[in-house]
C-alpha cells in the first residue's frame, strides 16, 4: 500500500462531492442540466509489461458528463417563457456569437428583441410585413409593435334566405327611407385603403317570381345613381339560376372621400343565396377587410411559431422560433448563464423548425424545471463522504505501517 492511492481516492472523492454540490446548488435553476464526475483507474508502466500481478495506484478524473434528459414543465404568468418538451437548445445570439440554451425565461428589450436574462437575443425564421417567413438563416427574432396596416374590402360573402311568399312592394319607386318600397335590408362594415370603416347597405326589392332587384346605399347615401346594382334570378328549386350566376359578383362602387382610394369596389358574391318559402335570414354575410390595429398581444405556438394579437381582432405571423440539435450533447463547453457552445466533439447543430426531425415541441407560459433529483443527490452526497472518509483512512493505515517499520531496531 502506498500513500499514492490514498491520496488520488480523495481527490476524486473531493471531484465527485464538487459535482454534487453544484448539481444541488442549482436544483432550482431553470433548464440546468445536471453533471457527474466519470472516473478512471491508474496502472503504473512497467518497461517489462503489464503481468497478472500488476496493482493500480489510484483513480483519476477523465470526464465531467451532463445528463440531458428532460426536466419537468411547469407553468407560468410570463408569455415568453418558453419550455422545450423534447430534444433540442434554443438559438441565442450575443453580438453575433452564437450559443445554445435549454433556460427559455425570455423578455422583450427596449427594442423589440426577444432577450434573455444576460441579453443574448432568440434568433429563428423573420417574418416579413405579411407574415410571411424567410426559412433561410436563422436571425435575431424582433417582435414589430408598429400598427398591423389595415386591408382594402374587395368581397362580401352573402349567404341570404329571400322569401318567397313575399310579395311585390306596392309602393314605387324605391326610397332608402320608405321601408314599404323593399322587402328585406342588410348591412355590413367594409374598409377603405387607410382602414376606415363605410357601412354598406343592401336592400332587396321583388319584381317578379323568383327575380329581385338589389339596391345600396353607403353610409345613408344610395349609389349607383340610385339604380339598382343587379338582380337576382331564382329557379323552381330555390336555387340561383346559371345565368344569374354567372353574373356574379355584383360590384357595389362607393365613393370615398376619407383621402382613401377615391372609389371603394366591393364585388358581393351571392352564390349560395337562395329562394326558399321560409322567413328572410342572413345566413352568412362576411367581408375580406379590416382597419389598422395595436398589438395586444402575442404568444408562440408548439411549433415555435410567434402569433401576434392585433385590437382589430386579426393576428400575424411575426416570426417562428428555431432549435438545434446536436449529435453528442456532451460534446458541448458550458460557459455559464445556461448557456453552452459548439465544439468539434459536438458535431454541427441541426438547426429547423420545432416538431422536426428530432426535435421537440415548444410550450408557452411554461419553464423547464431543473432536472436534478434532489434526494438522489443528497444520496450520492454520503456515498462521496463515506468515501472520502475510507480514502483518509487508507493514508491513515499507511501512516501507521510507515511508522512500525520506523521503529524496528
Amino acid at each position: 500500500m502506498s500513500f499514492q492511492q490514498g491520496l488520488s481516492g480523495l481527490s476524486a472523492s473531493s471531484k465527485s462531492l464538487e459535482a454534487i454540490g453544484n448539481n444541488v446548488a442549482n436544483a432550482n435553476t431553470v433548464g440546468f442540466k445536471q453533471s457527474q464526475a466519470i472516473f478512471t483507474d491508474v496502472y503504473a508502466a512497467s518497461l517489462s509489461g503489464s503481468g497478472t500481478s500488476q496493482i493500480g495506484i489510484g483513480t483519476q478524473l477523465s470526464e465531467v458528463v451532463q445528463q440531458f434528459t428532460q426536466g419537468n414543465v411547469t407553468a407560468s404568468n410570463n408569455p415568453l417563457d418558453i419550455a422545450i418538451n423534447g430534444g433540442g437548445f434554443f438559438r441565442m445570439s450575443t453580438n453575433g456569437a452564437i450559443s445554445y440554451a435549454r433556460n427559455g425565461q425570455f423578455q422583450l428589450d427596449k427594442s423589440g428583441y426577444i432577450v434573455n436574462a444576460s441579453g443574448s437575443r432568440l434568433t429563428g425564421y423573420v417574418a416579413d410585413s405579411r407574415g410571411i417567413l424567410s426559412t433561410g438563416a436563422p436571425a435575431d427574432i424582433n417582435i414589430r409593435t408598429s400598427d398591423l396596416p389595415p386591408q382594402t374590402t374587395t368581397t362580401v360573402d352573402a349567404s341570404l334566405n329571400l322569401d318567397s311568399r313575399q310579395g311585390i312592394p306596392t309602393t314605387t319607386p324605391f326610397d332608402i327611407n320608405d321601408p314599404t318600397t323593399y322587402n328585406n335590408a342588410t348591412s355590413v362594415s367594409v374598409y377603405d385603403s387607410l382602414g376606415n370603416a363605410h357601412v354598406l347597405q343592401t336592400f332587396y326589392v321583388k319584381t317578379a317570381a323568383g327575380a329581385w332587384d338589389v339596391y345600396a346605399a353607403a353610409d345613408q347615401n344610395l349609389i349607383n345613381g340610385g339604380a339598382a346594382i343587379g338582380s337576382l334570378a331564382f329557379g323552381t328549386d330555390g336555387a340561383l339560376t346559371p345565368a344569374s350566376q354567372a353574373s356574379l359578383p355584383i360590384n357595389a362602387s362607393i365613393p370615398v372621400t376619407t383621402g382613401a382610394t377615391p372609389t371603394l369596389v366591393v364585388g358581393i358574391d351571392f352564390t349560395n343565396t337562395t329562394q326558399f318559402g321560409s322567413t328572410f335570414s342572413v345566413n352568412k354575410l362576411d367581408q375580406d377587410g379590416f382597419t389598422s390595429g395595436r398589438l395586444s398581444g402575442f404568444g408562440v405556438g408548439p411549433d415555435g411559431t410567434v402569433t401576434g394579437r392585433y385590437t382589430n381582432g386579426q393576428s400575424a405571423v411575426l416570426g417562428q422560433v428555431v432549435l438545434a440539435a446536436f449529435a453528442n450533447p456532451n460534446g458541448l463547453k458550458p460557459m455559464g448563464g445556461n448557456l453552452w457552445t459548439e465544439t468539434s466533439e459536438s458535431g454541427s447543430p441541426m438547426v429547423g423548425a420545432p416538431e422536426s426531425g428530432n426535435l421537440g415541441a415548444l410550450q408557452s407560459n411554461a419553464v423547464e424545471d431543473s432536472n436534478v433529483d434532489l434526494t438522489a443527490e443528497l444520496v450520492n452526497m454520503i456515498t462521496a463522504q463515506r468515501n472520502y472518509q475510507a480514502n483518509a483512512q487508507t493514508i491513515k493505515t499507511q501512516d501507521q505501517v510507515m511508522q512500525t517499520l520506523v521503529n524496528l531496531r
